[in-house]
């Protein structure tokens, strides 16, 4: 039987815009100001280039003693490995004991011989601060191009918020003790479907290379993608990158939340909340991909056109201001979905009227037209449908990443 659509509020509530600017303001468009960071946070400057990063929430209560088998796939190879380390939630200081590298053999196994040893400052344990990343000394190895990096953390004391990634798509392991030193998974028992504390990864490639962020929400972070087999789009993305001749651009940092909005805090920071730590701050980044709005046209009362336009324009503007390209794809059709009406498709329309042709963006790409549906232009296509008519599934998601020119990445903007 089909839904009857409800009606919508179109008319920004006036504690929209106290959300937006982190306290309350008079009227006026988003202005996404954000805390500033610790003045002891490192800035990334001189740390390569990032192969892999997701972006940090609070995913639950930290424990002292416990130990993260982290499973992650880069993006460009390189020399001089770092990992950075996020407690940017956490209300108490968190230490790392002991934190290893290796390549995956298989489930928490690792490649004998592969793991080594991360420092801090030359030192095997570091104590973050509330607030606070890090990042590990450099290590003096050559990690390959589209490899299972696993990073093993033991964290002997933490308390309060655990800052990390929830919806990981990918299975990572834990433990009770110290166990990152052995190369067996016979003490990671435990499964995880959560990145806790890790939330990038860099390298120095040859010959050099820039990096783009994939600022998104579930469809970015790649739900309804099989789990354990990389098929997000921006994993797509990556593997169409390091074939290309023609772009410079090899790292792709998916910057992923599910129900993230651009206005409005919820599941995650805001995009304009989030954008200085989860993206500028990335080493080696030069474009970003701006793919989001979708959860604030159908969030109960929806964004108007006019609020999410202001939003994309406040993004771009920081984005170019930061001296980097911003790349904008057009919101895709999600009719089926409980939470569609025709209010918020006329929303939809318009802001992608708005990407196609306002000249904000150093380039467009449009996943709507790739996605929609030929007889019904606000459904998705059947074939790339994960099910739930607003997640494309793994031929959707590859179907996304082949419709980005390589080269609109690279736009010439530093």
């Amino acid at each position: 039987m089909p839904r009857t659509a409800r009606p919508r509020s179109r008319t920004a509530p006036a504690a929209l815009s106290c959300c937006l600017v982190l306290g309350c303001a008079s009227g006026g468009t988003p202005q996404g100001h954000e805390p500033a960071p610790p003045t002891s946070a490192p800035t990334g400057t001189g740390y390569g280039v990032v192969t892999w990063a997701s972006s940090a929430d609070r995913i639950g209560a930290a424990a002292d003693g416990r130990g993260y088998r982290l499973v992650v796939r880069t993006s460009v190879g390189g020399t001089g490995l770092r990992v950075r380390l996020s407690n940017a939630f956490g209300d108490q200081p968190v230490t790392f004991g002991n934190v290893h590298a290796g390549l995956q053999r298989d489930g928490a196994a690792l490649v004998p011989g592969s793991n080594r040893r991360l420092t801090f400052g030359g030192a095997r344990s570091v104590t973050v601060p509330a607030g606070g990343i890090v990042y590990s000394d450099p290590l003096p190895v050559r990690v390959p191009a589209a490899s299972k990096l696993v990073v093993s953390l033991y964290v002997p004391r933490a308390g309060g918020v655990l800052t990390g990634h929830w919806m990981a798509m990918q299975t990572s392991y834990t433990t009770d003790g110290d166990h990152t030193a052995q190369e067996s998974g016979a003490n990671w028992t435990q499964r995880t479907g959560s990145w806790s504390y890790l939330d990038a990864v860099t390298v120095r490639p040859r010959p050099a290379a820039g990096a783009v962020a994939a600022l998104g929400d579930s469809i970015t972070d790649g739900w309804q993608s099989t789990t354990d087999l990389d098929r997000r789009w921006p994993d797509h993305l990556a593997r169409r990158l390091r074939a290309s001749p023609t772009t410079a651009v090899k790292g792709v940092a998916n910057q992923g939340i599910a129900g993230n909005k651009v206005l409005t805090d919820g599941p995650g920071q805001s995009a304009l909340n989030r954008l200085s730590r989860d993206v500028l701050s990335l080493p080696g980044l030069r474009t970003v991909f701006l793919f989001q709005g979708v959860n604030d046209i159908k969030a109960e009362p929806g964004a108007t056109a006019g609020w999410l336009i202001a939003g994309y324009r406040r993004l771009a503007d920081r984005v170019h201001a930061a001296g980097k390209c911003v790349v904008a794809a057009t919101i895709a059709p999600y009719k089926g979905w409980p939470e569609w009406d025709p209010a918020g498709e006329a929303v939809r329309r318009k802001v992608n009227a708005f990407i196609r042709t306002s000249g904000e963006f150093d380039a467009v790409t449009d996943f709507d037209r790739v996605l929609r549906s030929p007889h019904d232009p606000e459904r998705i296509r059947r074939a790339f449908d994960g099910g739930d008519h607003l997640h494309p599934n793994d031929k959707g998601m590859r179907a996304m990443a082949d419709a980005v020119d390589p080269n609109s990445l690279d736009c010439g903007r530093r």
